[in-house]
């Protein structure tokens, strides 16, 4: 599907560099991971080299200074690599864009001079894989009922605690763990630690076995007293809270635009669909109700781009608030439930996971969920009221 098509909303946004860009991205996920997607699912993971292989493709860190090894570009090339991930439906890569997107900003906004010449380089290359780690088993999008605690030791930290659902916690090498250092002052006790994975206490639990995105390595990750030295320390002590609440906005953002990418081509994949397959004698886009159905998807969709990028514009203005980011983020991924109509139209074909469709309807569901659910979305835009 070409992006302007006739189909498709008009996008003013990108420039013709933010296009080649866009092309060497989709050529890198036609070429190098699409043949492969089908066995990693069966593996649960990407190969570590892929990392590198995107690195010196260009697809780590795109938007993040070329001073720190990145690829020196504006927001828009982040929205690019999250865009053409969600076109190809290539789910096992959605870490690189938590990597880049999510772990990265931390460093650049937070982290010393040091810890930024140290370890946004080989962030950028693929040597080293990046991880944030939030969630626990009990606390889900509540940061300040975490119970993971960091003890101030000579020269350090001693970490201890559980985290789950960790992206990239099988291949990251390095962890952003939040965890308490002062355990009895709720959101204002919250710390953001820098982890080396290869430390003495470590350890990885086994890949989770998720409905979908099997590709995509997720881990348990156990911190057993872990040593983690003060200039692993990323900003100042206790400030984490206001940390992670800073970067929801762009995230949020980014899992919108991942939605109405999504969406599209689902919708774009069961036109086609029903224009070539014949049931009683005629296409199935002559039966009214698979039209008139497929009418009001599109005009979902095309609602979803019209909020979206406007959004995405105020951002780049520097605008966007944070109940804006939430409408967007609510929106987007609640019109991705028309996923489920669209598989109804390709009959048993839907339910095989060799169609693209089934896929979706498995890998796309999990936006309603992380980056803070749709009940949380709700909480946020009703607050700023």
């Amino acid at each position: 599907m070409s992006h302007n098509d006739d189909q498709w909303m008009k996008r003013t946004a990108f420039s013709s560099d933010h296009e080649m860009y866009r092309a060497s991205v989709a050529r890198f996920i036609a070429d190098r991971i699409m043949p492969h997607h089908h066995d990693w699912e069966n593996e649960g993971m990407v190969p570590r080299q892929l990392w590198r292989d995107a690195g010196a493709a260009g697809l780590l860190l795109p938007s993040i200074s070329d001073e720190y090894g990145g690829g020196g570009g504006d927001f828009l090339f982040s929205a690019i690599v999250v865009e053409e991930i969600a076109r190809a439906l290539a789910t096992g890569v959605t870490g690189f864009t938590t990597h880049s997107e999510n772990v990265a900003p931390y460093l650049l906004e937070f982290g010393s001079e040091a810890q930024k010449r140290a370890l946004l380089p080989g962030m950028a290359s693929g040597d080293i894989v990046g991880s944030v780690a939030m969630t626990e088993p009990g606390t889900g999008s509540d940061l300040k009922a975490i119970r993971t605690s960091a003890v101030q030791v000579d020269g350090g930290f001693r970490l201890s605690g559980q985290k789950t659902f960790i992206t990239n916690g099988f291949h990251a090498d390095r962890v952003l763990v939040f965890a308490k250092t002062d355990l009895a002052a709720g959101a204002r006790g919250v710390s953001l630690l820098w982890v080396d994975t290869r430390s003495e206490g470590f350890s990885r639990g086994r890949l989770l076995d998720k409905m979908g995105q099997k590709a995509q390595d997720t881990a348990e990750l156990f911190f057993d007293n872990v040593f983690v030295p003060h200039d692993m320390l990323v900003g100042e002590i206790n400030k984490g809270f206001a940390y992670g609440m800073h970067g929801l906005v762009r995230e949020r953002l980014l899992i919108a635009l991942r939605c109405a990418t999504a969406l599209e081509v689902a919708l774009q994949w069961t036109v086609d669909y029903v224009k070539q397959r014949h049931t009683f004698g005629k296409p199935l886009i002559e039966n009214q109700f698979i039209r008139f159905k497929l009418a009001d998807i599109k005009a979902q969709t095309w609602a979803t781009r019209a909020l979206v990028d406007n959004c995405l514009a105020q951002f780049l203005r520097g605008e966007l608030t944070p109940d804006g980011a939430a409408m967007a983020k609510l929106w987007a991924s609640e019109a991705t439930r028309s996923i489920d109509d669209l598989l109804q139209f390709f009959g048993g074909y839907g339910y095989m996971r060799e169609y693209p469709i089934a896929r979706a309807y498995t890998d796309v569901r999990p936006n309603r969920i992380y980056g803070g659910s749709s009940e949380i979305m709700r909480e946020v835009i009703a607050r700023a009221m």
